[in-house]
């Protein structure tokens, strides 16, 4: 059952008519609790309570299925516009987007242009920039768009997927540029010719990476809400004595964030990712997609009302 709901979730988060509708109608039936608001100043309001119970943020201006020059450019200049916040307010935040709404289905040319314009006004800003990862077909431009990109600037990271098996030798390639990375297990629906099927196998290859990216000296950003992967992160630190400005674990905003401010309270740093935007819905069907729980708290919301 729970993985018929993971992949329903998985098809309805691809649905462009839905998308459209969502964007006509605004964060109603739960997304609220995991969208941070349409505007950039409704998310300010939201990482500078987060900054102040000691969580620092990654924020993401969301946007999918970009298809035209035109809309490519203004998502650019909503990450630039959120870039600008955070040094005017002094956030203790970071910036995460997805090339392809930079314009890596249209054109190099495009995504380039709109990433070196969003970098620059990071550098300005102080901030740090990770390239999202995103399904598949997408993974090898993404890698190479980043390996160009780093060698330009030092303020940029990306993400790499636990249950695709090209991980861990893609991994031995980005070493060579001492990578910022976020380590996460995988939100996508993928064939099993590409990814692991098996849970308990993407849980190995999870472990593995972690070990491996921590011990290249690297720094190190452990995604997720699993308890027993934050506990072997710290059992991987303890025995191997790395630092704790080498590493922070990473959640999505709205979810378990108990167990967040437990993490700062033992002295981890702890990075709350923090969406915003009205292209919120194919955000919204992949949490529900990865969690059963997360249905169950929409429900409640929307019986509440």
């Amino acid at each position: 059952m729970e993985q018929l709901m993971k992949n329903f979730f998985l098809f309805l988060s691809k649905n462009k008519f839905l998308t459209k509708m969502a964007k006509r109608y605004g964060l109603k039936f739960g997304a609220a609790r995991f969208v941070a608001g349409e505007a950039i100043r409704q998310a300010v309001d939201v990482i500078k309570d987060l900054n102040h119970k000691g969580l620092v943020v990654t924020i993401d201006y969301l946007g999918e299925f970009v298809d035209n020059e035109r809309e490519a450019n203004e998502m650019a200049d909503n990450c630039i516009d959120a870039i600008k916040a955070i040094g005017r307010e002094r956030l203790n935040s970071q910036l995460s987007l997805k090339m392809t709404s930079m314009g890596m289905d249209i054109s190099d040319e495009l995504v380039l242009n709109n990433m070196r314009r969003i970098l620059d006004a990071a550098t300005e800003n102080g901030v740090f920039v990770t390239i999202d990862m995103e399904d598949y077909s997408r993974c090898q431009k993404t890698i190479e768009i980043f390996k160009q990109l780093k060698s330009e600037y030092d303020n940029i990271g990306t993400v790499i997927q636990a249950y695709l098996y090209r991980t861990e030798k893609d991994m031995e390639d980005l070493n060579a540029y001492s990578p910022n990375l976020r380590l996460v297990k995988g939100a996508y629906k993928e064939s099993p010719e590409v990814a692991f099927p098996l849970k308990k196998d993407v849980d190995e290859n999870y472990k593995k990476i972690i070990k491996m990216h921590l011990l290249n000296g690297n720094y190190t950003a452990v995604a997720t809400h699993d308890d027993s992967m934050i506990e072997y992160t710290k059992q991987v630190v303890k025995e191997h004595n790395i630092p704790k400005d080498q590493f922070e674990f990473q959640m999505l905003y709205g979810i378990r964030p108990e167990r967040q401010l437990e993490l700062v309270n033992e002295g981890y740093k702890m990075r709350v990712y923090v969406p915003y935007g009205t292209d919120w819905y194919g955000y919204f069907m992949r949490r529900l997609a990865e969690r059963p729980a997360n249905v169950a708290f929409v429900l409640k919301g929307v019986i509440g009302k």
